[in-house]
């Protein structure tokens, strides 16, 4: 892939289309390695920067914490082989320290090094980044661990000594009480939530 003034050639043979990313109405990102090597003025103005602020910067300035840089990073290449597209959705903040949730899209095209070459999409959604402190049992809290740490509920069932059917029915109830949908969301909600002191 080279990159020219804000565009980007596409990956394949000789001829392929080359495209601006400003002609794409929606915030989207080149990255190596996870350094942002091109962006449209969408994604910039997305988190309250000017475009050339962001060019070759890590993605890690546009999360709140350093170990939610980390972790995304982690599940991304586990779930990001060459060549296919794979989404989430995590808290991310803007220059003037604002959060916000994304729902992230991407797509890497390097078979052997998901991160050496990607494209990433960007939407913000209209969703609540901070959540009242709940009063989890002491049992709800280890499904909520073992299920951010990627588990199964036949793993957490056979780790905790329960049922399957009584870890799918926990899970159930904290899905409703934290108002999540899936469990990427329910990971992101434990990885923000206060813990029992109130401390975040």
């Amino acid at each position: 892939m080279t990159r020219r003034a804000g565009s980007i050639e596409g990956f394949g043979r000789e001829g392929d289309l080359r495209f601006s990313l400003n002609e794409i109405p929606v915030p989207m990102v080149y990255a190596t390695h996870r350094i942002i090597r091109d962006c449209n003025d969408a994604f910039a103005e997305l988190f309250g920067y000017a475009r050339p602020d962001l060019i070759d910067r890590s993605f890690a300035v546009l999360y709140p914490k350093i170990a939610d840089f980390i972790h995304t990073g982690k599940m991304w290449l586990e779930h990001l082989p060459g060549g296919r597209s794979y989404y989430d959705e995590r808290i991310m903040m803007s220059v003037t320290g604002q959060r916000f949730w994304c729902q992230v899209t991407g797509k890497s095209f390097q078979h052997d090094d998901p991160f050496a070459h990607a494209l990433y999409c960007f939407q913000r959604l209209n969703r609540p980044t901070t959540s009242p402190q709940l009063s989890l049992t002491e049992r709800q809290r280890q499904i909520l661990t073992l299920v951010s740490q990627g588990k199964t509920n036949a793993r957490i069932a056979d780790e905790l000594d329960l049922s399957v059917r009584t870890v799918e029915s926990h899970r159930a109830r904290l899905m409703k009480i934290t108002g999540c949908t899936n469990s990427a969301q329910l990971t992101s909600w434990f990885a923000h939530a206060p813990g029992p002191d109130g401390a975040g």
